[in-house]
């Protein structure tokens, strides 16, 4: 039998548990995976794309497990009343192909994103930031502003979105988090040009230009996090060549991430190399930091498998018949009698 857990089901385990505090945990379970990385079997992810949008499936395993994510990209879906992104995925086992876990992965995508962007925030920001720019105030901002709030220390965050009512719903959803100062700011530049910290993640599908060397000081970091597909970019050229670029999986990044706009022999940095001390973070206060954030399959495996644990530690979810139990395992006929 399969553990099957719904979107209901992870969002009260979410508010039982508070969502900080299962992004933290996620952390440390993204950590340890990704000091794991020689010991996966990774590759690229397989996209559909579309005029509307993009559906791909995420792979990965160890020897032990074996995840997938399938996930969409649909910038106009809320034009229908449908989200953006939505997921659901598997964890199964290795030895036997069986799988061991469905779940819904909408949130807890949002939840994992988050929790990677604060896992990287740590090891190449500035100690002493306090101030994040938050340009795209939609589904994933919310996350976003609460895992470096409570995790990174951020105490003021100035966003920007062209839709003005996402950026009053971010404040909204924020309003009990009374030592966060949330400020609306009326264009990217207002919202960036004194940021400790600049996170992007906006949705339209397109070679977009959202943030520009005139826009940033020295020492920020740049948490760019919606530039995630071919043809979809956010960050100007002429600041990833200024600055030290750090990504999940380079094959991936250099088809979907900002880098796409660079040449392939660009230097890119994997951060678990940065996780296993093989090489340096931030290497001064002056130095502009990049992480060119796509998502990668590994970041869903690290997220099933703390959902894996959650459910048998809080005893939730159902199982369901996915795959026949037979009486005779040459005897799928039997089904049918």
């Amino acid at each position: 039998m399969t553990i099957f857990t719904d979107v209901k089901t992870i969002a009260a385990l979410t508010k039982k548990i508070g969502t900080e505090h299962v992004i933290e945990r996620l952390v440390t379970y993204l950590e340890s995976d990704f000091l794991r990385w020689a010991e996966f079997d990774k590759s690229a992810r397989l996209a559909n794309h579309s005029e509307s949008g993009v559906i791909e499936l995420m792979p990965i395993s160890d020897a032990n497990q074996y995840a997938f994510k399938y996930v969409n990209g649909h910038p106009d879906n809320g034009h229908k009343n449908f989200s953006t992104v939505m997921a659901f995925g598997v964890l199964a086992d290795v030895d036997t192909g069986y799988p061991v876990l469905l779940s819904e992965l909408t949130l807890t995508t949002a939840l994992r994103t988050a929790a990677t962007s604060v896992m990287v925030a740590k090891k190449l920001a500035r100690a002493n930031s306090t101030t994040m720019a938050l340009i795209g105030n939609g589904c994933q901002s919310d996350f976003q502003a609460i895992a470096f709030h409570r995790l990174l220390g951020i105490t003021k965050i100035k966003c920007f979105d062209v839709d003005r009512k996402a950026s009053e719903k971010l404040v909204r959803n924020l309003s009990l988090y009374s030592d966060l100062d949330i400020i609306i700011c009326d264009s990217v530049k207002e919202a960036t040009l004194d940021a400790d910290i600049i996170t992007t993640v906006t949705a339209d599908k397109k070679l977009a230009t959202i943030i520009t060397l005139d826009m940033i000081k020295a020492g920020v970091h740049i948490n760019g996090v919606g530039g995630d597909c071919p043809g979809k970019t956010e960050i100007d050229a002429q600041i990833l060549i200024k600055g030290s670029i750090f990504v999940e999986y380079a094959p991936q990044s250099r088809i979907e991430g900002d880098i796409q706009q660079l040449p392939d022999d660009h230097p890119v940095t994997e951060f678990w190399q940065v996780i296993a001390n093989k090489h340096l973070g931030r290497t001064s206060d002056d130095e502009i930091t990049i992480f060119d954030s796509v998502g990668f399959a590994l970041e869903d495996y690290s997220a099933l498998r703390l959902l894996k644990d959650l459910i048998v530690e809080h005893k939730i979810g159902e199982t369901i018949e996915l795959v026949p139990e037979l009486t005779d395992q040459k005897n799928l006929f039997e089904l049918l009698n």
